[in-house]
């Protein structure tokens, strides 16, 4: 387990890259901080995915509801950084 005190944007487009890929299209290293996940091409089994590499990786746990609440990087960030 990584010892952080926070997860940043850098972290969590590493982190959808690797559990569910990339849309053609979409640059994911670009101003992508308040864009909807479903205009990135992720949905919510794609960020469950995350959450679930975030719980392994950073033991920060993240209630499944919450997590479909969040719309945008910017507020499951929040949401994960909260949550730590």
């Amino acid at each position: 387990m990584r010892i952080t005190t926070e997860v940043t944007l850098t972290d969590l487009t590493r982190m959808l890259r690797e559990s569910a890929g990339e849309e053609e299209g979409v640059d994911l290293d670009g101003d992508v901080i308040d864009t909807p996940f479903i205009d990135l091409g992720y949905d919510s089994l794609a960020l469950l995915q995350v959450i679930g590499q975030i719980q392994r990786d950073y033991g920060v746990v993240v209630p499944d509801d919450a997590v479909v609440d969040a719309e945008t990087p910017r507020a499951l960030l929040a949401l994960i950084n909260t949550a730590a």
